[in-house]
């Protein structure tokens, strides 16, 4: 579940292993570019952490980022 924090959408995904965490981040990097909406995340090995959030509205959370979050979670879904 994603929670609003700090003006920030954040949500830490669990994968099987690293290269599902890998395949998600390339899936989830591809969506980002085509919506030009790209997420602050770190990855270490099955565990990706997000951060969304706004650069152009101030640095807080706005439609695009729920729309990218569940963009997010439907590919998590789809593993």
């Amino acid at each position: 579940m994603w929670e609003e924090k700090d003006n920030t959408l954040q949500k830490t995904f669990k994968f099987k292993d690293f290269s599902e965490a890998w395949g998600w981040m390339t899936r989830a990097a591809m969506a980002a570019e085509k919506m030009n909406h790209h997420p602050e995340w770190t990855n270490v090995y099955n565990t990706v952490s997000v951060k969304l959030y706004t650069h152009d509205a101030g640095n807080t959370v706005t439609e695009r980022d729920r729309k990218l979050a569940a963009t997010m979670d439907k590919l998590a879904e789809n593993l």
